[in-house]
């Protein structure tokens, strides 16, 4: 079965992303984060040999924000366009699942979404026709499917604790098999950095984020 993996990232400007991480580690600390758990990702993605791996990105993959950043060959790149996230992600799960057999969508902010744990999820996938790994957080760090409905993505207030419930509730609704894997961190906040990879940490080789 091939399964692409969608790969949701924000191109890394300081002072655009990881914004509630700044008053830790500053707009550069933060957005050189950023880009590590974008580097990260992608390399698990591609690790775990599911099938095509592709950044959507923001702003578009030909936009200078991204002049700089170095991305593995082997991805595809296509922009995640207009709309909120619900938006985005339809569009690029109906487009994928035109040519794909199942998708897992995921973001960069969890660095236990290694390989092994993609390739866990396919699987899972493979048997139920769908995934969530939820957040600690109340969202959730990976959404896989075998087919499409619009209602898993409208009408969902993103970026909050409700994410993950209401999604639930949807695939009840559609009567759709669900399974869930182990709750996850993002880092999104200063408390999540303990949960950070020390060879993540940005710009602190003795792996120290508060020296």
């Amino acid at each position: 079965m091939s399964t692409r993996i969608l790969v949701f990232a924000k191109a890394p400007e300081a002072g655009r992303v990881k914004t509630r991480l700044i008053p830790v580690l500053g707009a550069q600390g933060a957005a050189e984060l950023a880009r590590r758990l974008l580097h990260c990702m992608l390399a698990e993605a591609l690790a775990a040999g599911l099938g095509p791996v592709e950044l959507c990105a923001s702003p578009a993959p030909d936009d200078a924000a991204w002049r700089g950043v170095a991305l593995p060959r082997e991805i595809v790149k296509s922009d995640q366009g207009e709309g909120d996230l619900g938006t985005r992600m339809a569009r690029a799960a109906k487009r994928a699942l035109q040519t794909d057999d199942a998708v897992l969508l995921i973001g960069t902010d969890c660095p236990a979404l290694d390989a092994s744990r993609l390739r866990r999820a396919a699987k899972h996938l493979a048997l139920h026709g769908a995934v969530m790994h939820p957040a600690h957080d109340g969202g959730y760090v990976l959404l896989g499917l075998t087919r499409f409905d619009a209602t898993l993505f409208s009408d969902i207030e993103w970026s909050t604790a409700a994410v993950a419930a209401a999604t639930r509730a949807r695939f009840a609704a559609l009567a759709w098999p669900l399974h869930e894997g182990e709750t996850l961190h993002d880092i999104d906040e200063p408390v999540d950095l303990a949960h950070l990879p020390d060879s993540l940490a940005p710009g602190h080789q003795n792996g120290s984020l508060l020296r």
